[in-house]
Order: C-alpha cells, then sequence, then structure tokens
C-alpha cells in the first residue's frame, strides 16, 4: 500500500546519506522560515489564531516572536499562520506550494517539547518535505487547478512525516499518521487573498502533528487511505488525474531539495508574479527607466499563474499580494516590492491607483497548460517617447538551482525579517545555530534566545493578544 511504501522510506532516511547540497538547502529553509514568521508573528491573522485558540503561555513550545510557551499544537498553528503571513516564505515547484511553513512550525513545536537534537530535527524536516513534494508530484498539476491549495492539504501530509519521524515512529504508526493526516487535509484556493489563506498553513501545521501524535498514541486508520475508491487520490484529485507511482519511484531519487530544489523569495508576494516584476525590474534597470517615463505596462503570464493573481482592483494589502497589477506598479514606482507595501492604506494610494491604470495583464498566448514550464512572464514597457521595451524571465531569481538568489542575499532577509523582533546580537547567534544546526545539541536554546532577544519585553506567561 502506498502509504506502508511512503513510510518505510521516510524511516528511511538518514543523515549521513543526505547529499550535502540538499543539507545546504535545508539549513536556509529553516532559517527563512524562522526569519518570516518572526516577521508575521503581529499580522492580524497571527494574533486572531491565537485569541481563537485561548493561548494562555502554559506549555513547552515557544511562540516565535513572543516570550509565551504554549501546547505545541497551539504553537504550530500560531507559528504556522505567521510563517505565512507575510507570503514571503519558500516555495516548491513540484508542490506548487510553500514546503517548508508546514513542515517547521509543526515540528519545531515537538521538538521543543521533547527536548530534541539539531540532527534530528535536520533529518526530520528533510523527511517531511520529501513526503510532502513526492505526493505532489503525483497528483500536480491538476490538484492545484482544481482548486486546492497544495500548501495546505499536501503540507499535513508534509509535517505528519516529520514529526512522526522525530517522534521515531515504527512503521505501522508512521503509516497510521498518514492515513490519518488524509482525513485532516483541507485548503481552498477561493480564500487566496484573505486571512484564511495564512491560516490555511497554520491549520495543516497542527493537523500534521495531530496526526502524528494520535499514532502515537495509538489511533488506528486506513493504510490504504491514500489509494482507496473513496481515499485522498480518488476525492481529492478524482479517476485518471493523478500518477501514484511517482511518490514512491521518485522518492529520494533525487531529493526535492536537490531538484528542483526550494523556491527562495525575493518579493514579499504571491510567487506567480515574480517573474513579472523582475521582467519589469530588468527593463527600468537597463533603461534607467522612471515611472514617469513610462505610459503602458503589458505582462504575460501562463494563465496557471494569472487565474488568481489578474487582481486589477485590490481591496486590502492581502488582495494585494495576489494583484500582479499593483506589484507591477509598486516595482515602477519605488524600484522594488516591500513588506511595507502590504498594508490596507498602501494599497489604496492615490498614486498608486492612478499608475495601476497603465497595467494590463494578460495570459501568455503560446502557454501550454499541461506544461510544468509556467513560472516565465513577459513584460512589455511603452515610453512616453513611444519607445518599445520587452523581457522575457523564464524563471524569476531564487526560483531554482539556475536561477540563485546572490549570495548572502537569504543571510540579510533573515536579518531583515528578524531584527523589529529580536535584538541585534540575537539575530546573528540564532542565524549562527540554524546554519549549524546539526551541532545544537537541543533546540530549546535557540528558543531560549529568541526570548531574551525580544525587543519588546512580555510577561513570559502572559495570555496571547
Amino acid at each position: 500500500m502506498l502509504l506502508e511504501q511512503l513510510s518505510q522510506r521516510a524511516i528511511a532516511v538518514r543523515l549521513d546519506d543526505v547529499p550535502e547540497d540538499a543539507l545546504t538547502t535545508a539549513r536556509f529553509a529553516i532559517l527563512d522560515t524562522i526569519g518570516v514568521t518572526l516577521a508575521g508573528a503581529s499580522e492580524p491573522c497571527t494574533a486572531i489564531a491565537g485569541r481563537a485558540l485561548g493561548a494562555t503561555g502554559r506549555g513547552a513550545a515557544s511562540l516565535f516572536g513572543r516570550a509565551a510557551r504554549v501546547a505545541p499544537l497551539d504553537a504550530a498553528t500560531i507559528n504556522g499562520t505567521a510563517s505565512h503571513a507575510l507570503d514571503f516564505d519558500d516555495c516548491s515547484n513540484s508542490m506548487g506550494g510553500h514546503p517548508s511553513a508546514p513542515v517547521v512550525p509543526a515540528l519545531w513545536a515537538i521538538a521543543e517539547q521533547d527536548g530534541a537534537g539539531g540532527a534530528v530535527v535536520l533529518e526530520a524536516y528533510v523527511a517531511g518535505v520529501e513526503v510532502e513534494t513526492k505526493i505532489a508530484r503525483a497528483v500536480n498539476f491538476h490538484h492545484y487547478e482544481k482548486g486546492w491549495h497544495p500548501t495546505a492539504t499536501l503540507g499535513t501530509f508534509g509535517a505528519a512525516a516529520a514529526c512522526a519521524k522525530l517522534m521515531q515512529l515504527e512503521a505501522p504508526a508512521f503509516t497510521n499518521a498518514l492515513a490519518i493526516a488524509c482525513s485532516m487535509a483541507s485548503g481552498l484556493k477561493a480564500n487566496f487573498g484573505t486571512m484564511t489563506k495564512p491560516f490555511h498553513v497554520g491549520q495543516c501545521a497542527r493537523n500534521g502533528l495531530y496526526s502524528a501524535l494520535l499514532a502515537r498514541e495509538g489511533m488506528s486508520a486506513n493504510p490504504a487511505a491514500m489509494e482507496d475508491p473513496q481515499g485522498f487520490l480518488m476525492v481529492f484529485n478524482g479517476e485518471g488525474k493523478f500518477d501514484a507511482a511517482r511518490m514512491i519511484d521518485e522518492f529520494a531519487a533525487p531529493y526535492d531539495l536537490v531538484e528542483p530544489g526550494i523556491a527562495f523569495k525575493r518579493h514579499p508576494c504571491c510567487a506567480s508574479t515574480h517573474p513579472a516584476i523582475d521582467a519589469l525590474l530588468r527593463i527600468t534597470a537597463e533603461h534607467d527607466l522612471k515611472a514617469s517615463d513610462i505610459a503602458a505596462i503589458r505582462s504575460w503570464t501562463h494563465p496557471r499563474r494569472l487565474r488568481h493573481t489578474n487582481r486589477p482592483n485590490p481591496q486590502s494589502g492581502l488582495d494585494g499580494k495576489f494583484s500582479v497589477q499593483y506589484v507591477l506598479a509598486r516595482a515602477a514606482l519605488d524600484g522594488s516590492v516591500r513588506l511595507d507595501h502590504f498594508d490596507d492604506a498602501a494599497v489604496h494610494d492615490r498614486q498608486v491607483r492612478a499608475f495601476m491604470a497603465r497595467i494590463v495583464a494578460e495570459p501568455h498566448p503560446e502557454s501550454v497548460m499541461e506544461s510544468t514550464e509556467h513560472f516565465f512572464a513577459e513584460v512589455e514597457v511603452t515610453t512616453t517617447s513611444g519607445e518599445t521595451l520587452r523581457a522575457y524571465v523564464d524563471r524569476p531569481l531564487g526560483r531554482d538551482r539556475a536561477h540563485p538568489l546572490p549570495p548572502g542575499a537569504l543571510e540579510t532577509k533573515f536579518r531583515d525579517c528578524a531584527a523589529p523582533v529580536i535584538a541585534e546580537d540575537a539575530v546573528h547567534a540564532i542565524e549562527a545555530a540554524i546554519l549549524s544546526l546539526e551541532d545544537q545539541v537541543d533546540i530549546r536554546a535557540i528558543g531560549d534566545v529568541m526570548r531574551d532577544g525580544l525587543r519588546h519585553a512580555e510577561p513570559r506567561r502572559a495570555a496571547f493578544g
């Protein structure tokens, strides 16, 4: 059965056998996730998730960016929501979503409760990402186009596998954890552009952790819940819309962390808008254009990516993250796309609104729906002098190993995200600890550094607010 085979392969993952380039990517992905989680800790959706749970600061797991500790399931929910609150977390080409945000908050919560070392955490992270991305290879891109949010649906399996791996569950219990996750997976793309999208990640981190905890306590589940006629594959995708063999045959061959690797975000908005932003920034840089020099912009992207980013009239900061028209206007006016561009007031800025009227977004006429090459964009700028300038970007910077971010960019991003929350010396200490994660005897020490370094002190047992 599929889940039994997945469990056996995940259990067999050993740090010593994982390629070093995969481990390097894993360390940076965990660092990046912690950074964006710290940056998202004060977002309204994060606060709402905490208040609704009534999290009171009595537990073993850290809340990133806060002094309180809470129960692991609450920490997974709240930190998971924070990790995706800014839509600045990493992506996966296989997954069609975000691989680390579902895994790290769930894994970190149980690792703190159990006092796990860094090597165990790193190994469990690798296994969790491999499970979710190989299931993704079996179901995408029909799964994505049907309307499921793969970060949430598939991330539940990643979180469950990572936590089961850290708990050292034996094969029957590990299989049960994944079978329970089949019933816990959910998340609809209809809620993109609202607070519910980041909550999807909090929910799947919690549900994955809960699945593993239930399995550890002995809860039974159907080991055929993946391929059963009323199981995950048939219900979520439908007959003839998946290739189940891929999740087994391609497991660790190679690791997804190696190929295609993790896509790290340069811009704090929906990844589907990034190639268009990069194309426009290339044009303005190469031709030394100012916004006042631009009469019109046309953007062409794959219809799969345009479907949720063609938003010419965004109504909130969250909505703006999914508007290719808005982010292109910001790139033209400000020369970059920044975190402060996504509060509600910024989206309604009159100058930006006026400039957006010059922008048209369309599906690229040469797009192939069956292709996995859907990360491109072509942008055309018409200048006020009548000149036409074009740029084509096959993939944005950071999307894969062939298009890396500049050296040092991820460390800088982490510091920028963490600096408003944590003092500088603590930021550097956390960075060093994560980038040498295998050497950390107990990751609870990293949580202690986070709390002790908080810029705005609060009682460690205070209620969440």
